[in-house]
């Protein structure tokens, strides 16, 4: 970074200096719940406070997420451990906004949208975006875009998505989740990616970073990342820092691709929020405002007001491989499509590990041509035909010459297997997948 750079980190960060100092003292501690008095005529929602521990070496950034009466709830950022009763509060910022560069692009930042990759400074965009902004009205927005050719032979044949468009990956844990979402990182054909990894495991950030996605593939991204052993607020305001940043790029004419991995986590950590301030547990504990803020998140993606659009992938990890949970029925009913991916597939070794069967794309068939769609619509027949009779065909209970139709899936199936099938480091255009079906299928013009 340059010295003008420098100085305009600087800058900003003394214009956030308050000139009026605030202060107000914990008189409670309910685990992660902070309750302190003084302040509640000067602070809202979302509003950050300073705690100073009682030995008076550090201070505690926490956000104010409720009230009683006139105490405030605060929860912290960061552990709670060396903050006692008495403790001074101090009214940090109101605001709750980020903002982005262009130079941001290859770089590794934190919830708060602070470098955390070692390589200096970011630059101080000349906007801000709030990190809970309101989505585009649904009458300006556009319509859903052409085919974005993802290099990914699975999703772009048979769940194909557009410049524009949502789509839920659903999946258990140990699936090729990650991997998955590596290629489409490294392949799709956006101008810029935008992955938060939110509530990810630590040690699988750097390895992630560096062996899935590359130099390469980080040269046109932006990483939001908050680990798993980070705070539920950290967790959960990492998903609003990546779709802010989403924005920004969009807003400044960028065709955007948002991964979110997982949607899940934010869910999880938004439990745990409105748990700790009182609200009540619904369905396997979720709470209210976690069904609330869900569609308030991923209806921010989509497509633009002015051409350009953000396309979202948005990974659910689904409890016990059970598709039927809530948050995988929140999300699958709030998006245009979803892309499954089944542990059968994977332990029997082909990779991505994609149930075609199960997945759909709300933009097919209108997205696809006349030709194209009778590739799929064969081939998805072919496999359905093949699973129905797959446990009689395995035990040899089925005779060749049965049933037509049977024989023909039994012909097309380990080809079909191999199509789907795609090393990590492999990448497929979408023209040359669909060329590929029809040369199995016998299909062309």
């Amino acid at each position: 970074m340059n010295i003008i750079s420098g100085f305009e980190c600087l800058r900003q960060q003394v214009e956030d200096i308050n000139s009026l100092k605030i202060y107000g003292k914990v008189i409670s501690i309910k685990g992660i719940l902070i309750e302190c008095n003084g302040i509640n005529d000067f602070v809202a929602i979302g509003s950050r406070c300073k705690i100073r521990d009682i030995q008076k070496t550090q201070e505690i950034l926490c956000e104010v997420v409720g009230f009683s009466n006139d105490t405030v709830l605060l929860m912290s950022f960061n552990d709670t451990e060396g903050i006692g009763s008495g403790a001074l509060v101090e009214v940090y910022r109101h605001d709750n906004v980020i903002a982005p560069d262009m130079s941001w692009l290859g770089r590794i930042v934190n919830a708060f949208g602070e470098p955390i990759d070692e390589l200096g400074p970011l630059k101080v965009g000349g906007s801000a975006y709030q990190l809970k902004a309101q989505p585009p009205a649904s009458q300006k927005r556009g319509r859903i875009g052409a085919k974005i050719d993802l290099g990914v032979k699975v999703i772009d044949t048979f769940a194909s998505c557009c410049y524009g468009q949502r789509m839920g990956i659903f999946a258990g844990s140990g699936v090729g989740k990650s991997v998955l979402i590596s290629m489409l990182t490294k392949y799709a054909a956006t101008d810029v990616k935008v992955i938060g990894l939110v509530g990810e495991r630590s040690r699988e950030v750097k390895e992630f970073i560096e062996e899935y996605l590359g130099a390469d593939g980080l040269k046109q991204a932006v990483i939001v990342v908050a680990t798993g052993d980070e705070s539920a607020l950290l967790r959960k305001r990492a998903a609003y820092t990546t779709m802010a940043i989403a924005e920004y790029f969009r807003d400044h004419g960028k065709e955007v691709l948002c991964i979110i991995d997982s949607i899940t986590r934010f869910a999880m950590a938004q439990r745990e929020i409105g748990l700790a301030i009182g609200e009540p547990p619904t369905t396997k504990g979720y709470t209210p405002s976690v069904f609330s803020e869900l569609p308030k998140l991923l209806e921010r993606a989509g497509p633009g007001v002015n051409g350009v659009n953000i396309t979202g992938l948005f990974t659910v990890l689904v409890e016990g491989d059970d598709q039927n949970e809530p948050v995988s029925d929140t999300v699958r009913g709030t998006v245009d499509g979803h892309i499954v991916m089944d542990r059968s597939i994977a332990e029997r070794g082909r990779f991505p590990a994609v149930d075609v069967l199960k997945s759909v794309s709300r933009a097919m068939p209108q997205c696809n041509s006349d030709l194209e769609n009778r590739q799929v619509n064969f081939a998805k027949r072919m496999l359905s035909i093949y699973h129905d009779m797959a446990e009689m065909i395995r035990l040899g209970a089925y005779k060749k010459g049965a049933d037509p139709d049977v024989d023909l899936a039994i012909n097309y199936y380990n080809k079909l297997e191999t199509f789907l099938s795609q090393k990590p480091n492999e990448i497929c255009a979408m023209s040359e997948s669909y060329q590929q079906l029809g040369d199995i299928l016998s299909i062309k013009e």
